[in-house]
């Protein structure tokens, strides 16, 4: 189990991860009214490597390129790259709604993977709080039951991928530096967006929005860079329910760009997200740092 100071490094992290990919979607939103789906994919990542590229630079990592080549970092990757392409596929066939619940989904099958897999025990308070905050996700993003079709059991399993990838980078080496870790992910799912790309009809890049899919590369990295540390070190079960602040990111974001305000039904749902949140910090932090056994209910 990790120490408090160790999740609260990885809570804000994982927030900090958040907050990049809605502005990185955000950005990719504009982008899309000019460039179809896998055309935006691969543009952004041809500026995302080169930003993952200068991460790896900055930290003076490059000596360790060639630790990208280990087998759980590319399988790591090749995991991401199916979960691009799912979520791409199940986009033009589902509401957003939908599919941003299915996608808030990933917490509570990360939590269920920890425990079945013996990473770390996982009490029913922080079990029932993720649970709760995903009610939460519901109310605000409120899916309708004819949205849900085959396409849906494509969503989901992106969202199983998430919680497969997430947990596999726990498994990754020390060694290895979560810059790597990115810049290999985003250089394998650019390969898949690069072949999806294929049957498109792609427009001129000589425009102002190659200028926004260039911005969204750059915080897609930082988001990546940000969640590979989150999940690094951290226990699955405390972080994973800061998943759902995307959703009051999306919120402001909206707001700010778009002039969207939530309803009222949308207010009590963000409520229960921020207060699942909340009591995830308030058991880590009550629980002690040491000498905790595994067995121990919290």
């Amino acid at each position: 189990m990790a120490s408090a100071a160790t999740n609260r490094r990885g809570i804000i992290a994982m927030l900090t991860a958040m907050s990049l990919f809605v502005c990185n979607d955000a950005l990719m939103k504009l982008a899309r009214d000019a460039y179809p789906a896998g055309q935006a994919i691969a543009l952004r990542t041809v500026f995302a490597m080169l930003a993952g590229l200068a991460l790896v630079l900055a930290f003076r990592e490059g000596d360790k390129l060639l630790l990208a080549l280990r087998p759980v970092v590319l399988l790591r990757g090749v995991i991401e790259a199916g979960v691009a392409l799912s979520m791409v596929w199940a986009l033009g066939r589902l509401p957003l709604a939908n599919i941003t619940a299915i996608g808030m989904a990933s917490p509570l099958i990360i939590v269920v993977l920890a425990v079945l897999m013996g990473i770390e025990k996982v009490g029913w308070r922080r079990t029932a709080a993720v649970t709760v905050g995903f009610c939460g996700v519901l109310i605000v993003v409120r899916p309708t039951a004819e949205g849900f079709s085959p396409a849906a059991i494509v969503a989901l399993l992106s969202a199983l991928l998430v919680g497969f990838r997430d947990l596999l980078t726990r498994r990754i080496d020390k060694d290895i530096p979560s810059t790597v870790v990115s810049f290999t992910t985003t250089m394998l799912v650019g390969i898949i967006a690069l072949g999806y790309g294929i049957a498109e009809d792609w427009e001129p890049v000589w425009r102002r929005e190659t200028v926004y899919v260039a911005a969204a590369a750059v915080l897609v990295s930082a988001g990546s860079f940000f969640i590979i540390s989150a999940f690094r070190d951290a226990d699955v079960g405390v972080i994973s329910g800061f998943r759902y602040s995307i959703v009051i990111f999306a919120v402001i974001i909206g707001y700010l760009g778009w002039g969207e305000v939530p309803d009222p039904l949308a207010f009590a749902g963000i409520a229960l997200i921020v207060g699942s949140g909340l009591y995830t910090m308030h058991r880590q932090r009550v629980r002690p740092d040491s000498n905790l056994k595994i067995a121990r209910a919290e």
